[in-house]
């Protein structure tokens, strides 16, 4: 293992912001959901003022299509949060109107599509109307995040990157991926198959995890559960993202972070800047920070 730690700047790639006080209120968390209530920027940066954290981006936890504009109108009241990604529905009738308008905004860094809003990728894109949108949100130059990856999810992204190959896409989540018993090595395969698409990132979100109730403190549990994606996607495009609030249903900020870097504190600070700061940016084609030595 290293004995160095990268200390510098990170880029949170994954949070999520919400206000149920407002009068249409929110989808989600839905009431008596123990996160219910506001995540708003001013929370998030006030708990993550000790850490180097520089900026974060934004993902939708709605698909309401006025829920873009509400992000954005958050997002333009705090600068260091660079960008969001939302949600439109490709078999919208007004996807392409939608997208028209969300393109013009340097802000929006894409859309989000998976195994969330009862929608299903590996079926919804054989649907007339959704690989012609896909199409569009390549040539826009934004990205396609998944959700909530599943052995389904995996295969249905195999085929949309046959399909669109110069769309970018990131898998959110690939740490907790849910995989039935007995299907771990065929979910591993097409992991493997899709990082082979140079256009695929794995945003590594959702690293810790509970153990008989109780938070897994082990650097090596989390190496060992890591290694198949350091392996598949490489030091370039594998990031770092909190998935805050959300993560505070298994561990405080402070915690999830320190998980994280220790997770990764087996790779050599280079590394670890990449994972920290700089792939985040060719995902979602952020404004450059210069690259390590």
């Amino acid at each position: 293992m290293t004995a160095d730690r990268y200390t510098g700047p990170i880029i949170d790639s994954h949070i999520h912001l919400f206000d149920a006080s407002r009068p249409e209120g929110i989808p989600w968390p839905e009431q008596g959901h123990p996160l219910h209530g506001a995540a708003l920027p001013d929370t998030y940066w006030q708990l993550v003022q000790s850490h180097p954290i520089i900026g974060a981006i934004v993902v939708e936890a709605s698909p309401w299509r006025r829920d873009n504009h509400w992000l954005l109108a958050t997002l333009r009241q705090s600068p260091r949060l660079l960008g969001f990604v939302g949600n439109l529905s490709p078999l919208d009738a007004a996807f392409h109107q939608d997208l028209g308008v969300l393109e013009t905004e340097p802000l929006f860094l894409g859309l989000r599509y998976g195994n969330l809003w009862q929608r299903d990728l590996l079926d919804d894109q054989s649907r007339p109307g959704f690989i012609d949108a896909m199409r569009r949100l390549a040539a826009s130059g934004r990205t396609l995040d998944s959700a909530n990856p599943d052995p389904r999810l995996i295969k249905g992204l195999l085929r949309l990157t046959d399909a669109v190959p110069t769309l970018r896409i990131v898998v959110d989540h690939l740490p907790n991926a849910a995989v039935p018993e007995g299907q771990l090595a065929e979910f591993q395969r097409d992991v493997f198959a899709l990082a082979e698409r140079p256009n695929v990132y794995a945003k590594l979100a959702e690293i810790p995890q509970h153990t008989a109730g109780k938070l897994v403190t082990d650097p090596e549990f989390y190496r060992h559960r890591l290694a198949y994606l350091w392996e598949a996607f490489g030091e370039h495009r594998c990031f770092f993202g909190s998935d805050w609030p959300n993560s505070d249903s298994i561990a405080d900020f402070d915690s999830t972070l320190q998980l994280v870097r220790q997770s990764v504190a087996d790779k050599p600070v280079s590394v670890q800047e990449k994972f920290f700061l700089h792939n985040v940016g060719n995902a979602y084609s952020l404004p450059a920070f210069p690259e390590p030595n």
